[in-house]
């Protein structure tokens, strides 16, 4: 079955909730498998650890409803149980519609939802918002309510009251706790790998479970789907040589989906971590690199002193396939603006400088305008975008290196990314697993690499 953390809103417990249960489960011996509704590289992060195996984003807008099922049944079913996080409050979609929220996800899967609700400075008010979110949408069944930020045991007796007032099973109360609460930054929680005494949390959230909700119902809440076959499972697999692959993997680039490096080993792309921040050149075995997002504004003093790292990446600018989204994009300009507003030299390969400006979070419709390495003119693909920082650049609208023109909800049609023989570079993340073209045409790239010189020699 599994079930759906949900809540009202951003910011008012799920992540807590579900990492209590995970730790909980994994504390009893149980496997179980972490899902994340939405294009999140972070919350997941944080559930990975905790479960010990990879967290698994549904995301019916970026992937679409075949993938997202397929990825459920597909996961979901090699443990003992299944947990998915929602994202944003339970209704949330693009725009003012439900289009990829927590509740089209719960509809399409069949599947509970447990709401998490900030009761503090609440007592009989609470009757509304759960009454709300409960008669809201018919076809979703509200299983129970965990009440998040309960001050006393008083306060707790008074809103279980309320709950069954209106016929609403209470399945816990979480207390008022400022040792609870999860490290953020500027694009949401900090990444797992700078979370502190991490096996002391997880202790404290299994205790926190034990103590404070009902496991024995969650225990039927959480049990997994039947097993279904491997997404990768149907797409071809390797095809002559192995072509290794570069990916940057350290504190500066970590957003990515495990698919997309599941996806490069199933068609004979081995993959090799690559550390920029440790000045490591690119491995010469290589036949692409692949740099992910990430906070390379937050390392960027650092960054600009690997003179072996981004040497290495220029000497490879004209030989072999580079592609670079987001964070990884922002390596490969002139410039980058650190937290504390100071300029550093990056690799120098693309002309722009790049600095703070306004949050871009959102869905993206992406028309190519040539043909690159991942992507055919004119085709139609589907991305998505999250950061905070901006780039000054001079260059005509119909330039010729434009990679492709993108819209969104409340943004206007606009050029964006940079295409050429060797490099794509974007705002825009893809999901490469649910778009297997993309990883055939990488690998194609890659072995057409091959004629050309050895950049490192």
């Amino acid at each position: 079955m599994a079930v759906v953390i949900a809540a009202p809103a951003s910011g008012t417990g799920k992540t807590l909730l579900s990492l209590v249960l995970i730790a909980w489960a994994r504390s009893k011996g149980l496997t179980i498998q972490p899902f994340k509704v939405g294009p999140d590289y972070l919350d997941p992060q944080l559930l990975s650890a905790t479960a010990e195996r990879p967290c698994r984003n549904l995301d019916l807008s970026l992937c679409g409803e075949s993938w997202v099922n397929q990825a459920f049944r597909g996961y979901g079913g090699e443990a003992e149980l299944a947990l998915v996080e929602g994202v944003m409050g339970l209704f949330d979609g693009i725009g003012c519609s439900q289009e990829g929220s927590t509740a089209a996800v719960a509809r399409k899967l069949n599947l509970p939802v447990v709401l998490v609700v900030d009761a503090g400075g609440q007592a009989a008010s609470l009757a509304a918002v759960v009454k709300g979110f409960r008669d809201h949408d018919p076809e979703l069944r509200i299983a129970g309510v965990v009440l998040n930020r309960v001050s006393t045991e008083r306060h707790r007796d008074l809103l279980r009251e309320v709950l069954a007032s209106i016929e609403v099973p209470m399945l816990g109360c979480l207390p008022r706790d400022e040792a609870l609460n999860l490290p953020s930054r500027h694009l949401g929680l900090a990444p797992a790998h700078e979370l502190e005494r991490k096996a002391d949390r997880q202790k404290q959230w299994a205790r926190l479970a034990e103590q404070h909700l009902d496991l024995n119902r969650f225990h039927s809440l959480l049990e997994a789907p039947a097993a279904g076959a491997n997404p990768l499972a149907t797409l071809n697999s390797a095809q002559g040589e192995e072509l290794p692959v570069a990916v940057a993997c350290d504190e500066a680039f970590h957003f990515r989906y495990p698919e997309t490096e599941e996806l490069l080993q199933h068609m004979g792309m081995p993959v090799l971590r690559w550390s920029p921040l440790a000045d490591e050149p690119l491995p010469s075995h290589a036949r692409g690199v692949i740099i992910p997002g990430g906070f390379p504004e937050q390392h960027a003093a650092r960054l600009s002193r690997c003179r072996r790292s981004l040497q290495s990446l220029v000497a490879w600018a004209d030989q072999r396939p580079i592609y670079a989204e987001c964070g990884g994009m922002l390596m490969l300009g002139a410039s980058l603006t650190d937290l504390e507003g100071q300029q550093h030299a990056m690799a120098g390969l693309l002309p722009f400088q790049a600095r703070r400006g306004r949050l871009q979070v959102g869905y993206r419709q992406l028309t190519p305008r040539q043909d690159g390495l991942l992507v055919r003119r004119g085709e139609q693909l589907r991305g998505h975008e999250f950061h905070r920082w901006s780039l000054d650049q001079h260059r005509e609208p119909q330039d010729a290196s434009v990679l492709w023109d993108v819209e969104g909800w409340h943004r206007n049609r606009e050029p964006e990314g940079w295409g050429s023989k060797t490099i794509h570079a974007s705002w825009v993340h893809l999901h490469w697993a649910s778009s297997p073209m993309l990883g055939s045409r990488w690998r194609s790239a890659m072995a057409d690499g091959n004629s050309f010189k050895d950049p490192t020699a």
